[in-house]
């Protein structure tokens, strides 16, 4: 299935031929040979079967988990397992809200909405955002509002299965809510417009749609195939070693359905989020899906070209039991979690605290700091926050010189605290991301995949 594309409605023509091909099949079979009429049978019941749920079988390796999966599992799990384990949980707990930014910036971005990571800060705390860019920083803050909760859900224990219908309609539901009007609508052929409403499936004819190269499921049988879909992945819940390898297969079916009108795409990367924490490899929330799919591991077309390989058809007896290639899905599979290895990798590097803390101690000197606002920084990093106090203490100088140094380090988006006069904990300001980050957000546009053009019926 195709990323970045748009929102749209149309076609029934290739679905209405496949019920033509099928009638006509069973009718000729009845003039020749059993041989013959055994064929057309076939092709008719093959024919007819495409709009079926067996339509995105295989959804994982049943049988037998190939070995560089199996592998590339257990890697996940044990660089998963050393994410922020350096770090104070008050201090990875603000970090996770910074990869919040992070992910839905380069999710957004996959769908060719450039939306700058200030623009995306200022929306959050509901300061002023330029007229111009305010509809893209507005949905992407409603992005991140739809991660937060799920995060939220994840701590407090209360996570349903992401594959369930009911979650995912929720996801597509709460990010369409909080959507501002411009990205409410999505065009029709001839000049109309339909309304998107927040957490339905397409069910109308005139939702079908045609991507490229692939033809999703007609909209009045997207219900059956999303049950299908919730049926077949909960199965992978019971099984741990599968559940990883489930995210990432997850994620391609889910796309193959399309099942909502527009959003399919950021939904999907949500729903691989969830997974990825009931997985047990969210890493306390420190890595971004999104960023690896953006970028690729050597290119930044890769996501759109892995999608697409993977809705091959079945090449043949020895190619799985499914509709689709169980060949190719290993392939999107290997290629999707290697993308979530790097990820875990490349952020552990990031947010090891001796780095982290030497890239502060840098930057506030070069900023003029005193050298002893590097310790601060350090101390509330290991700590998680410090009383307004004991900063005196840590900076080893008069009370009167540490709060006029702990006011500039909250003045600069350095520190950060409830009330003027609470605790201080860590703060990572967007201004200097570059600096704390290096290559954490792209530092130009990324120029996302041109998405296939749509085919609209007459």
């Amino acid at each position: 299935m195709p990323i970045g594309a748009g929102p749209v409605v149309g076609d029934r023509r290739h679905r209405r031929s496949a019920t033509r091909i099928g009638t006509i099949a069973a009718i000729l079979a009845l003039s020749y040979s059993s041989e013959i009429r055994f064929a057309i049978i076939w092709i008719g019941r093959m024919t007819e079967a495409l709009e079926t749920p067996f339509r995105i079988e295989p959804c994982f390796f049943e049988d037998a988990v190939p070995r560089p999966l199996s592998d590339l599992t257990v890697e996940i799990h044990s660089a998963a397992s050393e994410l922020g384990r350096t770090l104070h949980p008050d201090s990875v707990a603000e970090l996770a809200e910074f990869v919040r930014v992070m992910n839905c910036y380069y999710s957004n971005l996959i769908e060719g909405h450039d939306t700058r990571p200030k623009d995306i800060e200022r929306a959050l705390a509901g300061a002023e955002v330029d007229e111009a860019r305010r509809p893209l920083a507005l949905e992407a803050r409603a992005h991140v509002q739809v991660q937060r909760e799920i995060d939220g859900l994840h701590r407090a224990g209360a996570l349903p299965s992401p594959t369930s219908a009911e979650f995912i309609l929720w996801v597509h539901r709460r990010f369409y809510e909080a959507m501002p009007p411009e990205f409410r609508r999505a065009d029709l052929p001839g000049g109309r417009t339909i309304e998107i409403v927040p957490g339905r499936f397409r069910t109308r004819n005139e939702e079908d749609v045609a991507v490229g190269r692939h033809h999703p499921p007609s909209s009045a049988l997207v219900s059956n195939f999303m049950a299908h879909f919730a049926k077949r992945f909960e199965m992978a819940e019971g099984w741990p070693s599968i559940r990883v390898i489930a995210m990432a297969s997850a994620h391609h079916r889910l796309n193959f359905i399309h099942p909502f009108i527009d959003g399919n795409g950021r939904v999907s990367r949500l729903v691989s989020h969830a997974m990825a924490l009931r997985a047990g490899i969210g890493g306390g929330g420190l890595w971004s899906v999104s960023r690896g799919l953006a970028r690729g591991l050597r290119d930044r077309g890769e996501y759109k070209r892995m999608m697409d390989h993977a809705d091959m058809p079945r090449q043949g007896s020895r190619d799985g039991r499914g509709n689709l290639s169980e060949a190719a899905l290993r392939d999107f599979c290997n290629w999707f979690l290697s993308v979530v290895l790097d990820q875990i990798r490349f952020t552990s590097a990031a947010f090891r605290f001796d780095a982290l803390a030497e890239r502060y101690r840098r930057l506030l000197a070069d900023l003029g700091h005193d050298a002893r606002s590097g310790e601060l920084i350090s101390t509330v990093l290991r700590f998680g926050e410090i009383e307004r106090g004991q900063a005196a203490l840590v900076l080893q100088t008069s009370e009167r010189t540490a709060r006029t140094t702990v006011s500039r380090l909250v003045a600069e988006g350095f520190l950060k605290s409830r009330t003027p006069k609470s605790a201080v904990r860590v703060a990572f300001p967007l201004d200097y991301r570059d600096r704390l980050f290096p290559n954490l957000f792209a530092d130009h546009w990324i120029e996302a995949p041109e998405p296939p053009a749509f085919r609209f019926g007459k």
